[in-house]
């Protein structure tokens, strides 16, 4: 966790295959309200995804990350789902038993057993994880001047790849440095 230096967890806490952490990783982030084209080429996307062997990260907290959730679930990679908030004791969701079994998917908590809650400035913590655990980064909508754009800006100075949909909305991210997807995002 070089991208995190003193900020890095101490302990981290799975629920999974851990061997899915060797694979290529691709976090998503998103605001929390997305214009609908750019829902639309999210989902085209997603669905192209779900039939790789990348694996895809993030908290799946804001309502587009978890339609992308959704998405990914019925295909076939790896997906990890990394809670604001510790997972000691949380209780599995129907729709996560399959993948769990096939070994394709894993819970990632850098969060103690006392940490429960899920709030804003566990969120952020848990992004800088996500965003430092993976290889590139999407990001499908990010508001200007929200936290998510902010965020954003300040993963950009990590260096590594950032991509977003190609769409005038976006022109934000696009200007501060962040790349339309393509098809190098699969490879």
């Amino acid at each position: 966790m070089t991208y995190l230096s003193a900020n890095a967890p101490k302990d981290l806490t799975t629920i999974g295959n851990l061997d899915i952490l060797h694979n290529k990783t691709l976090a998503v982030f998103s605001s929390a309200k997305c214009p609908g084209a750019i829902i639309l080429k999210t989902y085209d996307l997603m669905k192209k995804l779900r039939e790789t062997d990348i694996t895809v990260t993030s908290g799946f907290h804001s309502a587009m990350e978890r339609e992308c959730l959704n998405i990914l679930l019925k295909g076939k990679q790896p997906v990890i789902i990394c809670p604001a908030r510790s997972i000691e004791g949380m209780r599995i969701r129907a729709e996560y038993e399959e993948p769990l079994k096939e070994g394709r998917l894993l819970f990632l908590s850098p969060f103690p057993e006392e940490e429960k809650r899920i709030s804003s400035e566990r969120a952020l913590r848990r992004n800088y994880f996500v965003a430092a655990l993976a290889t590139s980064i999407f990001i499908p909508y990010a508001a200007p001047k929200s936290s998510t754009e902010m965020f954003c800006q300040e993963i950009l100075k990590w260096g590594k790849q950032m991509y977003t949909i190609d769409d005038e909305k976006n022109k934000n991210m696009i200007a501060a440095g962040v790349k339309p997807v393509s098809t190098e995002i699969f490879k």
